[in-house]
């Protein structure tokens, strides 16, 4: 599809046409990347951030409402690898102290020798 480039202001500018904006959904306002490379120049739509995700799925339940938060399953006792054995698990510090920087960081703890865990992680 060819497109011509026009002046607009100190820039230049492309007009879409509809086909071309209707097949990446993009409407009046829409926010695009544009990419350059090797002669090329490409438009796509950004995909969202996790962080974006996140804000719509709790804006989401927000706007649901208490009535359709899903009821708590109890699934019996932790093992393995879900239990957590941290100083914040402990309740030796708290969530502010971590994000203060204020909880120190212990050093792991060394069980056996170096060669020991070598021979532990071939196995």
């Amino acid at each position: 599809m060819k497109v011509k480039v026009a002046k607009w202001g100190n820039s230049f500018g492309i007009r879409l046409p509809k086909v071309a904006v209707e097949a990446v959904g993009a409407t009046l306002g829409s926010d695009l990347d544009l990419t350059f490379d090797k002669g090329e120049l490409r438009l796509k739509t950004p995909r969202k951030t996790s962080r974006q995700l996140l804000d719509e799925m709790l804006a989401e339940i927000d706007r649901l409402g208490p009535d359709c938060v899903s009821e708590t399953v109890d699934w019996g006792p932790d093992r393995g690898t879900e239990i957590i054995d941290d100083a914040y698990s402990r309740g030796e510090i708290t969530l502010e102290d971590i994000l203060s920087g204020k909880a120190k960081r212990k050093p792991p703890v060394k069980r056996g020798s170096q060669r020991a865990n070598v021979r532990a992680r071939r196995r």
